[in-house]
């Protein structure tokens, strides 16, 4: 076999209004370097893999590959297609510069890097569209790995799928992605539906340009899910579809319309809830504005945060430091960086 290269990018979901909707693909590269080598003895791990992994949390990724994220889900793709182990002498080496559990998509990189994998180990072919069927089996929101599979700026929802669809799409996770111990005759052997999700691209107007603001410190996405309630007001509900349906066009105009976009980028379904989460971010909310921070288009949270994204076509370094200094009065560090979107998506190069 060749050896081959995968990139997936990180990915900010949620965008404003569009919650569990919208994502965007961000030139931040999950990279995952695969090598095969006889002469290498891989037989300590139970698929002949050796893994080795740089980045961040480097310090507490499992290297063995049922328990690490990127290899389970290789394997599982792999097991769903009649093979149950790597080659012999099959080197994974994981570089990660996406931030754990900051709301830039690291688990969903991780997820489409595997599916890839697997579908590179098994000589599978398969199209993106049908390896998000077997991402949406492990990330069951598919904005975020829409966004790091499909790359650009993406819609998404989920279709109705019939009774047995739907069964098959339920699979108890611990059966995709076993804990230690678990027997190989429970593992979930059977290739997803069809289609679970449907995909769309908008363009984007490539002078806006994101500043991500990444606090030092980590949210759960369990916990962040497990702060919003269990049903909404109407007003609410409409105040979000009112400015998502502005949003994905507004993003595209030739010229960009900072203050429609800052107003379409509101949000009442996520953002109010998750503050309980993050100090400092109705603070940032309230006061970074287009007026007082020119060159600001809008913003929001980044998937389920603490990282806050703003869209911007100018004054990037000011807009960050204005959000850094909110974030600091709280007694919270922060990290910035400029990204672009990567319009591509994951790609495999060998």
């Amino acid at each position: 076999m060749s050896s081959f290269k995968l990139r997936i990018p990180a990915s900010s979901a949620n965008i404003g209004p569009g919650f569990d909707v919208l994502g965007i693909g961000l030139n931040m590269y999950l990279e995952i370097a695969v090598k095969f080598d006889k002469l290498v003895d891989t037989s300590a791990d139970k698929h002949n893999v050796k893994l080795s992994y740089e980045g961040n949390g480097a310090a507490g990724v499992p290297l063995e590959s049922e328990r690490n994220l990127v290899t389970a889900t290789a394997l599982y793709v792999m097991r769903c297609n009649g093979m149950e182990n790597f080659p012999d002498g099959t080197l994974v080496h994981v570089t990660n510069p996406i931030p754990l559990g900051r709301g830039l998509g690291s688990s969903g990189a991780a997820i489409v890097g595997g599916v890839m994998l697997g579908n590179e180990i098994a000589g599978l072919k398969l199209s993106k569209e049908r390896m998000l069927d077997y991402c949406l089996l492990i990330e069951r929101h598919p904005d975020n790995i829409a966004a790091a599979m499909l790359g650009g700026f993406v819609g998404s929802y989920l279709n109705q799928l019939t009774a047995e669809e739907t069964a098959a799409k339920s699979v108890p996770l611990e059966t995709i992605l076993p804990k230690a111990g678990t027997a190989d005759s429970s593992l979930e052997r059977r290739a997803p539906p069809v289609a679970i999700g449907q995909y769309l691209k908008y363009n984007w107007n490539n002078k806006i340009r994101c500043v991500t603001i990444i606090p030092e410190f980590e949210v759960k996405t369990d916990d962040s899910r497990a702060v919003l309630p269990t049903s909404y007001q109407k007003e609410d509900i409409v105040f979000n579809l009112q400015r998502l349906a502005v949003l994905t066009t507004a993003l595209t105009l030739a010229k960009v319309d900072h203050k429609l976009i800052y107003e379409s980028m509101k949000d009442k379904i996520h953002q109010p809830y998750r503050a309980l989460l993050i100090p400092g971010l109705e603070t940032v909310l309230a006061e970074v504005t287009p007026e007082s921070n020119p060159g600001l288009c809008g913003i929001c949270l980044s998937g389920a945060g603490p990282t806050i994204l703003c869209l911007a076509t100018e004054n990037f370094e000011e807009i960050a430091n204005t959000v850094v200094d909110i974030f600091s009065k709280k007694n919270v560090k922060c990290l910035w960086e400029v990204l672009d979107l990567a319009y591509e998506g994951a790609t495999v190069e060998y």
